[in-house]
């Protein structure tokens, strides 16, 4: 990807106006659809709704030239309730990392670290979350 000056969009609706970011937008709806992450219902009336908004960064090379664009739609997770929304949280503790660590360095073993693209799309949730249609597009009804 040949871009010479780019700026970050503060809108969705700026970076839906600018080619270079569309791209980025329609590829990140694209992976959100191909993994069926969502569909298109009426909020129940017991549930809360949960906000999204767009990211927008740049990646840069060590020379500081643009590797990419990326453009990230986040779910505003801040809103929902424990216990109401969900019952449980998982987090990759400190001091687990830390003894396997220990435990690598300890029995000479090698560790590698791989990253996998829209991983955490892969995982299946046992909640139903009910979120904002995204910034920018449409829904069912929408004209």
């Amino acid at each position: 990807m040949k871009i010479t000056k780019v700026q970050l969009p503060r809108t969705i609706h700026e970076a839906l106006n600018q080619s270079d970011w569309r791209k980025v937008v329609f590829y990140e709806m694209s992976a959100l659809e191909k993994t069926s992450t969502w569909e298109i219902v009426d909020l129940p009336k017991d549930k809360n709704m949960v906000g999204c908004k767009w990211i927008f960064t740049i990646k840069h090379r060590a020379n500081g030239s643009v590797e990419r664009l990326k453009a990230r739609l986040v779910a505003k997770g801040f809103t929902q309730a424990y216990g109401v929304d969900y019952q449980e949280t998982f987090v990759a503790k400190l001091n687990v990392v830390r003894v396997l660590l220990s435990l690598a360095a300890n029995m000479d073993w090698s560790l590698n670290q791989l990253d996998v693209k829209k991983a955490f799309l892969i995982g299946d949730l046992e909640e139903k979350v009910y979120m904002e249609i995204p910034p920018g597009f449409k829904g069912n009804n929408d004209s």
